[in-house]
């Protein structure tokens, strides 16, 4: 099979296009064809080391969609031509190829009206910002959020999936993204470029973080006493407060069947859409990655593997 790997740990220029033994199913799992697969930031974290990994050569990439070529043994409820989405293990990589073995049990079908771009899009993105809005946050009808930049895909999702809720959403983007992010949703928009959103954002009920550094920490600062804010861009522990009347938290991303299908439920319910999309060929990972490096896109890099 063809696929997008490294040999080394380092930048954008060590990825490499090339030929790799096909996966095997094995108990429990799915052999995959792979029709898309999406970019990640954690994808060149993985790739600059940031991450630890055993083997090389290794496939990056975490979020997928394809078509069902091999059922492994004790696999009931999936069958070969099913097509599918998901969301590699944690500790797993290896989307960014044609082919790719998984268990199934975190894996969900995927609907026909959603094409295989769209749900490789959704896959971690919208398994993300549901930890992150309904199971950690536990947001509710009413309250007002502030997420943190808002262009992006987990951020637009969640801008979606709040408003759908009932909240009141505050988000931060470039002035080049207001009307991206007004279209998802947004009730209320600062540009970081312009404002200092601690001047002219306070009294959250909560606040989702998806940018790190002086900006999460900063973020304490919009809650109300006894608010409560999520990073999923602070590494793998919560940033601590600078106060002691907030709550910080680092969402779980779970690999469930059942989040997969709330995709798909709040996607077919049309309380959420899939983002803006920039294409991309296996063969150019290096550029794809270099984008996403830079932060300075909206909505999701994809991979069209088919």
């Amino acid at each position: 099979m063809k696929a997008a790997f490294i040999e080394r740990y380092g930048g954008p220029d060590l990825l490499k296009y090339g030929d790799l033994p096909d996966p095997e199913a094995e108990s429990g799992e799915v052999v995959i064809d792979v029709h898309a697969a999406s970019v990640n930031a954690a994808d060149w974290k993985v790739r600059a080391g940031q991450y630890a990994q055993a083997t090389f050569p290794l496939i990056l990439g975490r979020d997928f969609s394809g078509v069902i070529s091999t059922v492994g043994a004790g696999v009931a409820d999936l069958k070969r031509g099913d097509a599918v989405f998901g969301v590699c293990e944690s500790g797993q990589e290896g989307a960014y190829a044609e082919k790719i073995a998984v268990k199934a049990p975190i894996v969900a079908k995927k609907p026909d009206s959603l094409s295989h771009v769209n749900a490789a899009a959704l896959a971690l993105t919208g398994l993300t910002a549901l930890s992150a809005i309904e199971d950690t946050l536990r947001l509710k009808p009413g309250e007002t959020i502030l997420i943190q930049g808002g262009a992006g895909g987990v951020a637009g999702f969640a801008i979606q999936l709040a408003k759908h809720i009932g909240a009141r959403v505050i988000t931060t983007a470039s002035a080049a993204n207001h009307d991206y992010v007004r279209a998802l949703g947004a009730d209320e928009i600062i540009d970081y470029k312009a404002t200092d959103f601690t001047r002219v954002v306070t009294d959250c009920d909560a606040v989702f973080d998806t940018v790190g550094g002086e900006v999460a920490q900063r973020s304490f600062l919009a809650l109300k006493p006894g608010g409560r804010a999520a990073f999923i861009a602070s590494g793998a522990q919560a940033p601590k407060p600078p106060r002691d009347d907030v709550t910080s938290l680092r969402p779980p991303v779970g690999r469930a069947r059942r989040h997969l299908e709330r995709i798909v439920e709040l996607l077919q319910a049309g309380a959420v859409k899939p983002p803006e999309i920039k294409l991309y060929r296996l063969s150019q990972a290096a550029d794809a990655h270099r984008l996403s490096e830079s932060r300075h896109f909206r909505g999701k890099l994809v991979f069209q593997v088919r």
